[in-house]
């Protein structure tokens, strides 16, 4: 353990540096007050010496080890247990190099949140039903941490439009209903009232649910504030972090043929291929099949916001073609097996006054494709 012991000044500064919290890779923690005893302005970090402060030290050096004892750059903020753990208990294991990037990351990270305007603050929006026997849950940690540093939570506390441990599964017939009538007066009571005081200016938006639920809410947020709609990934790690480790998706359409006189479908295949006479078995063999999927899809392709982006301009496209040769008065029945983030952008960019009405099917295990909500008709009070 150290021998000598940073002026006040620069143990100010590391504690500002480092957030008021531990700087060991992965752990984070709040090292200042405590809620159990209630003593708020009590701190419980200690400073430790990433070069010992005495060359007999954990990683002392004859030279440096005078030298450095009171540099600000040689200093770390931890927790007890990882001060002990680099000093006393696995000393080998914790190089000067290693913890010198433990350091650096932190205080980086630290710097690049805080450093945010307010004007880039946004509230999360977090929404979460049941998936058939699964409940979707959306950690509140696992979110924030996804926001920068392009956007920063605006509040501690999340707008929560979750619907979970519901009595009725999705295979009953007034499901659908009834998880959107909760849906639609969640969202009026928690957010519309917001948005029309103009307390909120910006939303970040995580959820998973049924996707036509989804589609549900991004019908409700339409345009009506800037959005940011973000995406769970399962590979490398189940996160909510952008990947933007592949090239931004092409999305491709496929028409109908002249002969495709029958009920509209739109399949929106791009988490998985979906044969068209999964449709026709729904339709009928004379149904009009537009398609919009890419090269090879699944589960986990969705990896930056740029992709979300020219899915929107795709689907604004289709939207626009199948009006123009279809005409008005038309009903689009659409087939989504997409990831979440592009449901909710299916719904989010529908209008109203412009759009053809939708009727969503969901793929049920038993039944195949089953019609679950209209977008566009008017909804039972």
């Amino acid at each position: 353990m150290a021998k000598t012991k940073p002026p006040q000044k620069i143990a100010a500064a590391l504690w500002a540096l480092a957030g008021g919290r531990c700087e060991y890779r992965g752990c984070n923690e709040n090292l200042v007050g405590d809620l159990i005893s209630g003593k708020r302005d009590a701190l419980f970090g200690y400073i430790a010496h990433i070069v010992g402060d005495s060359e007999d030290g954990p990683r002392g050096d004859k030279v440096l080890s005078p030298k450095l004892a009171k540099e600000l750059s040689n200093l770390m903020l931890l927790c007890g247990r990882h001060h002990k753990l680099i000093d006393v208990d696995d000393e080998e294991g914790h190089p000067v190099e290693l913890l010198h990037a433990m350091k650096d990351a932190h205080e980086t990270r630290i710097a690049t949140n805080t450093g945010i305007s307010e004007e880039y603050a946004s509230h999360v929006l977090r929404f979460g039903a049941s998936i058939g026997n699964h409940e979707a849950l959306v950690s509140t940690q696992a979110i924030f941490a996804a926001m920068p540093p392009d956007r920063h939570p605006a509040t501690s506390q999340t707008i929560d439009l979750e619907m979970l441990n519901q009595a009725i599964r999705d295979d009953e017939p007034e499901f659908w209903e009834l998880q959107r009538k909760n849906l639609d007066r969640l969202f009026a009571d928690r957010i519309g009232g917001r948005i029309e005081r103009q307390e909120i200016r910006h939303l970040s938006v995580f959820a998973l649910a049924p996707q036509p639920l989804l589609i549900e809410l991004g019908r409700l947020l339409n345009e009506i504030v800037p959005i940011t709609v973000h995406n769970r990934h399962r590979e490398p790690a189940a996160t909510w972090n952008w990947q933007r480790d592949r090239p931004v998706l092409d999305f491709l359409v496929s028409r109908p043929g002249a002969d495709a006189t029958g009920r509209i479908a739109l399949k929106i295949a791009v988490s998985a291929t979906v044969n068209d006479d999964r449709i026709t078995r729904v339709l009928g063999d004379d149904a009009a099949i537009w398609t919009i999927t890419i090269a090879r899809p699944g589960n986990d392709v969705v990896r930056q916001p740029e992709d979300l982006s020219a899915f929107r301009a795709t689907l604004r496209e289709v939207y626009n073609e199948i009006k123009a040769q279809h005409g008005e008065g038309q009903v689009i029945h659409l087939f989504p097996v997409m990831p979440a983030s592009l449901a909710v952008e299916t719904g989010r960019i529908w209008m109203p006054k412009a759009d053809l009405e939708m009727l969503v099917y969901d793929q049920n295990r038993e039944k195949g494709f089953v019609p679950t909500l209209s977008i566009g008709a008017p909804v039972a009070k």
